[in-house]
């Protein structure tokens, strides 16, 4: 059932959702929060009531929508009560401000909060810088954003970075609960070793990407590399690179990830994208700050940027190295998009020394004859193996 309220005031409103209880029941009872949504009157709006009343189902609420109208419009508020099947598990109120009212939120919300209940605010699409100094987040003990749904998403996750305080969180990191799972379960198999060095790869303006790989660099404590992917959407693909071998998850379709770690066979696992409707049902189950989320943050600093994965820089950008002359050893340096350089050292063998680098980055052998001077006596063409011999162990 949809009441419309046209021009009304806070006050009608209450006096309204009192009769609808005194008609129909005490409609209330069992609400365990407040979740107050926050956004411009548009058409996403009701996109975010959606997936708030999917969200209820788990977590019977009421659920208080501000939508912010037009500011030159005259001041006005325009209210409609949902109940029953339009409002899921829960009672919608939404508030379509307009005018001067469109910037006094709170205000109009104080009066319809649900007593001695905690309050949830959510941001579904752009969010102030700091959550914590909104009004609105103000009366909330936990603040939802979503940098992901922002124009610039990497540039609003360094604000969620600056303005942190406890009790925000963000579904960039609620989308990563999967990925976290499934990488710290990898590491209950044999071999149990330790990594040392990573890289996640995925879309470049995806804010759970950096997240993860803040998140492995801040528990792993080595040096995690954040690269573009060539293809997929949002996280693509996570290595983890250990003295047996690496540990890699991909989902290069959005749906089916596959686990491949050595002495194990490739294991399929369900790494669908996840819908806004599960990330805010996962986040109104805890009311405490996230401890782990505020960490990931402050780790963002100590991720390495790339442009493209190592696979991509290695068949694309490396070529052969020459031998030095007059020596038969040296250093070959290959360098990739990402700014990685790989140096591979020389050693004799059989009497033959030098290096060279294929297309793949792998060292071959090359011959001492070349690097060695021209001589025309043999002394001379048998000490070419013995200097470079002398020169590699140095």
């Amino acid at each position: 059932m949809i009441i419309d309220l046209p021009s009304t005031t806070t006050s009608q409103v209450n006096s309204k959702l009192v009769r609808l209880r005194e008609e129909g029941g005490a409609v209330t009872l069992g609400r365990v929060l407040t979740l107050v949504i926050v956004t411009d009157d548009g058409t996403k709006t009701e996109d975010a009531i959606d997936a708030a009343n999917d969200a209820s189902r788990e977590h019977p609420c009421r659920v208080i929508v501000v939508a912010r109208g037009a500011r030159k419009a005259a001041p006005r508020l325009d209210a409609q009560i949902r109940v029953g099947g339009d409002a899921g598990a829960s009672e919608v109120i939404v508030l379509r401000l307009y005018g001067e009212l469109a910037n006094e939120g709170a205000s109009c919300v104080v009066p319809l909060l649900l007593p001695d209940t905690p309050v949830v605010a959510w941001w579904p699409n752009e969010a102030p810088a700091v959550p914590a100094e909104d009004p609105i987040g103000q009366l909330a003990q936990r603040r939802i954003t979503d940098a992901a749904a922002e124009k610039n998403p990497i540039r609003a996750l360094e604000q969620r970075k600056v303005g942190y305080t406890p009790g925000d969180t963000d579904l960039a990191w609620t989308r990563l609960t999967l990925w976290r799972a499934m990488l710290a379960s990898a590491f209950d198999l044999p071999p149990y070793e330790k990594v040392t060095e990573a890289e996640v790869s995925g879309e470049a303006d995806s804010p759970s990407t950096d997240l993860l790989a803040a998140w492995l660099a801040g528990c792993l404590r080595v040096p995690v590399k954040r690269a573009r992917a060539s293809r997929g959407e949002g996280i693509v693909d996570v290595r983890l690179e250990r003295r047996s071998g690496v540990v890699e998850l991909s989902r290069p379709d959005g749906k089916v990830g596959a686990l491949t770690q050595p002495g194990q066979p490739e294991r399929r696992v369900a790494l669908q994208r996840r819908q806004v409707r599960d990330c805010l049902a996962e986040e109104l189950r805890r009311l405490d700050p996230d401890e782990v989320y505020e960490a990931a943050l402050r780790s963002l600093g100590k991720v390495v940027r790339g442009r493209t994965t190592p696979k991509a820089a290695a068949t694309s950008t490396r070529k052969p190295a020459r031998a030095a002359s007059g020596s038969a050893s040296g250093a070959v340096k290959a360098k990739s998009d990402g700014g990685l350089v790989t140096q591979v050292g020389d050693s004799p063998m059989d009497g033959k020394a030098g290096a060279k680098a294929d297309t793949d980055g792998k060292p071959a052998k090359a011959s001492a004859k070349t690097a060695a001077p021209k001589s025309g006596s043999k002394a001379g063409a048998k000490g070419a193996p013995k200097a470079a011999k002398a020169k590699a162990g140095s």
